[in-house]
């Protein structure tokens, strides 16, 4: 398996345990577990935005720059909401 493959597995792997730790906190019954979901979740959006980097220095992850009046257009939208 190439490097940029395993990669984007780890990425995939760590935005599924980010999903899972922001759900648990929302759920959390207690400030103690909260508290303890919210540091995990902390450490691995964390992790998440090393590798992203990691992925964009290599050029494994492209990203492209949305047009300014496709921005001024959902804004209005939401706007008049």
């Amino acid at each position: 398996m190439e490097d940029k493959d395993l990669m984007e597995q780890e990425l995939l792997t760590i935005k599924g345990v980010c999903d899972l730790y922001l759900h648990g906190t929302i759920e959390s019954t207690t400030a103690e577990v909260h508290a303890a979901f919210k540091d995990a979740l902390n450490e691995s959006l964390d992790i998440q935005n090393k590798i992203y980097n990691l992925m964009a220095e290599k050029g494994w992850y492209k990203t492209e720059t949305a047009e300014q009046n496709k921005i001024d257009t959902l804004k209005q939208k939401f706007q008049n909401k």
